[in-house]
């Protein structure tokens, strides 16, 4: 019994010692944001707020879908998935956006790095930005993306204190959007490995996370980004959605899909 105080000293030093080793990797989280080439002024904006970040970070190309080889289009998406999975075909700018995060997900793998903060270029960071980031990526609850951004008044199924003034929330649902996230290293290859090819829109494909082995999501509240004053003008696709009543009546089904899909499988994931 007079060795028991010396392991629990031991135990104490190495949670103290992983706790540090999470703090660390979070001081120096790399930051992407994705950017068309001929978006100068987002870019120049973000990289202005980007400068004033205690964080690397760096502009990733977003990708122009109808300038990519046929082999590689074909390899990120699929025709017959998407009338599997979608309501209608995607657009080249829908093809683009995943394209261009599925490239952020594999820099991270090809790094060292834990995680990965991804941002599209029409976003504004918060004052607990830098704060909120760093606590995420020392978290010890397991996850392997936490959105930086949601819709308002999102239903939770548990939460809890993340930051002085934020709260990390397990979505009752997940939301759409993919305007900003941290990504973890386990989170990339989960999505790696099932999302390519891809049938859907990035942001709702997401939202059907047990198809990527329980990809764990969650979310913090209130946001720690921000959508500029460009964000209703898209550069990716304009045109106004109209639907035929077949297209209206698949949306429906895959709105029930995901409904009756979170309520089945949700029970798998852990409450914070």
């Amino acid at each position: 019994h007079c060795l028991e105080p010396r392991y629990a000293c031991a135990a104490t030093q190495a949670a103290l010692v992983a706790c540090v080793a999470r703090m660390m990797h979070a001081m120096s989280l790399p930051i992407v944001f994705i950017n068309l080439e001929r978006d100068a002024e987002r870019r120049a904006r973000l990289l202005l707020e980007l400068s004033r970040v205690p964080m690397p970070s760096q502009r990733l190309a977003a990708v122009w879908w109808a300038d990519l080889p046929v082999q590689q289009a074909a390899q990120w998406s699929s025709d017959p998935l998407n009338e599997r999975q979608y309501y209608k075909p995607l657009r080249n700018g829908e093809k683009g956006c995943y394209a261009s995060h599925l490239l952020a997900w594999q820099q991270l793998l090809a790094s060292d790095a834990p995680a990965l903060v991804v941002l599209e270029d029409d976003v504004r960071l918060t004052p607990q930005f830098v704060d909120v980031v760093r606590a995420i990526a020392a978290l010890d609850t397991p996850w392997d993306m936490v959105k930086l951004l949601g819709r308002d008044r999102e239903k939770s199924r548990s939460h809890r204190s993340l930051v002085p003034g934020t709260t990390l929330v397990d979505y009752l649902r997940v939301p759409s959007m993919t305007t900003g996230y941290v990504v973890s290293r386990a989170g990339a290859a989960k999505l790696l490995a099932h999302r390519q090819p891809f049938g859907r829109p990035v942001d709702v494909d997401l939202r059907f996370w047990w198809e990527c082995d329980d990809l764990r999501i969650l979310g913090v509240s209130p946001a720690a980004i921000t959508l500029d004053d460009t964000s209703l003008v898209s550069t990716i696709w304009q045109d106004i959605e109209t639907l035929t009543p077949g297209q209206r009546w698949r949306k429906f089904k895959m709105k029930c899909a995901l409904t009756l899909g979170t309520l089945r499988h949700r029970h798998r994931l852990p409450r914070l």
